[in-house]
């Protein structure tokens, strides 16, 4: 079993980890650190450049969070994948036998997530298994 965290540098996914790497030292399981990095649109040179953008973000978010568990002691996977976040979380969960999902809030009301689909409104109604939602600590 894992525990699969959705990570993107943002101050939510910060104290996330936090979390993530406490839970999964707890339990001894390994922590799956997943960046989700499909650009919207699909053709031509934009969608190129704004698909290397991301993808260089997410190298970066997962090198720091990296960074993290190793000083933590916790046993660590890294998967930047070709997806949107939500469904690379769900795929890494199943991939991995996850016992928990982790992700960063940032305070959206629910109407703002059900309107414009935030991951962890979209976890919520999709993961078969528990989605532990953190706030950021402001």
């Amino acid at each position: 079993m894992s525990v699969v965290l959705g990570y993107d540098d943002s101050p939510a996914a910060a104290r996330a980890l936090r979390v993530a790497i406490e839970v999964a030292a707890a339990f001894g399981e390994a922590l799956v650190l997943v960046y989700g990095a499909a650009a919207p649109g699909g053709l031509g040179e934009e969608y190129r450049s704004h698909h290397e953008a991301i993808l260089q973000a997410g190298r970066s978010a997962l090198a720091h969070a990296l960074e993290s568990a190793e000083a933590a002691g916790v046993p660590t996977v890294v998967e930047l994948l070709d997806e949107k976040p939500a469904q690379a979380l769900l795929d890494a969960a199943a991939r991995h036998e996850a016992r928990v999902i982790v992700v960063g809030t940032w305070g959206e009301s629910p109407m703002r997530g059900a309107l414009l689909g935030s991951t962890p409104h979209k976890l919520l109604h999709l993961s078969k298994v528990p989605v532990l939602c953190v706030p950021t600590e402001d």
